[in-house]
């Protein structure tokens, strides 16, 4: 592996997160969506579930977390990479000496450290204007990072598988599915109160683990009684979304070289021709 590349990227992924933190536009769109939901929350507070102690908005704000490292760790990287492919930034990497190397680290380096940031800073809001979520020892801590590690390695890999075999109009119409399975993964109310074999699908897919994950870290221990099982689970969350990584990392590799392999003018062209010609 040339270490120059890796250092490239790193360099690379840095100045696209410090362009990221000090663009508005991009600032806007990185937070409106967490915003908007952390006001509804907000406005929830006073709404208790069952007799579990906590509001509705307590109870969904760890699901939130999960939800900006499954959502943004996946369609960020997937959109950022069909964007690149059509106007032509992928092709010019592709022509610099270990360039697809530096691309794609920097483009990891960027994606995961914007789901982090915004994770922190949603957290952040949440536990001053909602409350009810904690890190205050160190098991909590230690859950917590684990979840968020474990959690990129599960969903960036398919960002980027999803990236390279998509185009413009495929990856937008992957926005409705994903707002889907977010409603059924228990992200924002319990998956307890969902039929059984909606349940059992939401367990299939990561972003359900992600959030009992962050649950367990952020919440009460007696607020296990509300989840499947009355446990958190830590193991099977671990498994599932260990079994996500690595299948994701087995493939990406091969999925990004053909894509890369592909790249030319011509095929730059051909893109650029349909784009046209769905726009007109």
């Amino acid at each position: 592996m040339n270490t120059s590349a890796i250092r490239a990227g790193l360099a690379r992924g840095g100045i696209e997160l410090r362009q990221l933190y000090t663009n508005a536009p991009d600032l806007i769109g990185q937070f409106l969506t967490p915003a908007i939901t952390l006001g509804v929350l907000f406005l929830l507070r006073g709404k208790m579930y069952g007799e579990s102690g906590l509001s509705v908005a307590e109870l969904a704000v760890p699901g939130l977390l999960g939800g900006i490292i499954a959502f943004n760790g996946m369609y960020a990287l997937l959109n950022v990479l069909v964007l690149d492919r059509e106007d032509g930034t992928l092709l010019r990497a592709k022509a610099v000496p270990r360039g697809m190397t530096g691309y794609f680290t920097g483009k990891i380096v960027a994606t995961a450290s914007s789901a982090i940031g915004q994770v922190v800073i949603v957290l952040g809001v949440g536990m001053v204007i909602i409350g009810g979520s904690s890190l205050t020892s160190v098991g909590a801590i230690t859950t917590f990072a684990w979840v968020v590690v474990i959690g990129l390695l599960a969903v960036l890999p398919w960002g980027a598988i999803l990236g390279s075999v998509l185009d413009t109009r495929t990856a937008f119409l992957l926005t409705m599915p994903l707002m889907g399975l977010m409603a059924i993964s228990g992200i924002f109310y319990p998956i307890t109160a969902l039929p059984g074999w909606l349940q059992a699908v939401g367990q299939v897919f990561p972003m359900y683990w992600l959030g009992l994950g962050m649950r367990s870290a952020l919440l009460p221990a007696d607020a296990v009684a509300i989840e499947l099982g009355q446990s958190w689970r830590h193991l099977e969350t671990v498994a599932v979304l260990g079994v996500w990584a690595v299948i994701g990392l087995l493939i990406a590799p091969v999925v990004l070289r053909r894509m890369a392999g592909r790249e030319s003018g011509a095929t730059m062209a051909t893109r650029r021709e349909k784009a046209m010609q769905r726009a007109f």
